[in-house]
């Protein structure tokens, strides 16, 4: 965790070891976590200028790692410093001139991950300006995160609402949502196969927003039960596609509603 975080192999090794130790040598560190003693020293100095480990000048020197909650804090503090960094300097980056101008109709693209797919998945549902449909083939993908994401959106007037594939399902998200029309959905088969296929496929989430963006994500359970989750999105569209997936989206709402209706 500490190398993706950004430190070496060798330094990560160190602090851990210095984590479990009161205060010790070079020699010692080296033996506790099998860096080479001469290496040792380097990484010191480097977790040494991040303020994690502090050294007193004995002979032999002795070093000590700082308090957990202190060394989680600096680190805390570093890497939020070098994100809003990160921020301010992308989006002050020139844009690169095109050989030609061209102007797109409709995109779509590709991702995986719960981690991505959620965090997109609130990215466009915050940018709905009218309306956002959104259907949920599993449970694990109603998060407390996107519960707030869709409070928010139904708080700032956009129309919000939500299918569940169960009855269960539905009256879970009735406890999180507030100002949201929650349904049971018609599609009913989103988390479910047919029992003679081998198919571990599901599908997760179902996102239409302002009749125009499209996200789409599927959950696969692997050998060892591991679950991955990929999705696909689009922009742009305003053709019969995007009827036909409001229409479907919309299978359980009450039938008095009119769903036929597109801009």
């Amino acid at each position: 965790m500490l190398q993706q975080l950004g430190f070496k192999e060798y330094e990560a090794k160190c602090f851990v070891a210095l984590s479990r130790l009161p205060k010790e040598t070079a020699k010692t560190i080296s033996q506790a976590s099998d860096v080479p003693r001469t290496r040792v020293y380097d990484a010191i100095r480097v977790l040494e200028a991040k303020g994690l480990v502090e050294t007193q000048h004995t002979n032999p020197q002795q070093f000590r790692a700082a308090p957990i909650s202190e060394a989680v804090a600096l680190l805390r503090q570093e890497y939020e410093s070098r994100a809003q960094e990160l921020t301010s300097v992308l989006e002050n980056l020139d844009s690169l001139p095109l050989d030609r101008e061209e102007e797109i109709t409709h995109e779509v693209w590709s991702l995986s991950g719960a981690t991505a797919i959620e965090s997109r998945t609130n990215e466009l549902i915050e940018s709905a300006d009218e309306e956002v449909v959104l259907v949920v083939g599993r449970a694990e993908a109603f998060t407390d995160n996107l519960a707030a994401q869709l409070n928010a959106a139904a708080a700032e007037g956009t129309n919000v609402v939500v299918g569940a594939v169960t009855d269960q399902l539905r009256d879970e998200m009735r406890e999180k949502l507030s100002g949201v029309e929650v349904f049971t959905s018609g599609l009913e088969w989103l988390e479910s196969v047919p029992n003679d296929s081998d198919d571990t496929t599901t599908i997760s989430r179902l996102l239409l927003v302002d009749r125009r963006t499209i996200l789409i994500s599927s959950s696969h359970s692997t050998a060892n039960d591991t679950v991955t989750e990929s999705a696909v999105f689009g922009r742009g569209f305003d053709n019969g596609v995007v009827v036909i997936t409001r229409r479907l989206m919309a299978t359980g709402l009450n039938q008095n509603r009119d769903h036929g209706k597109s801009s």
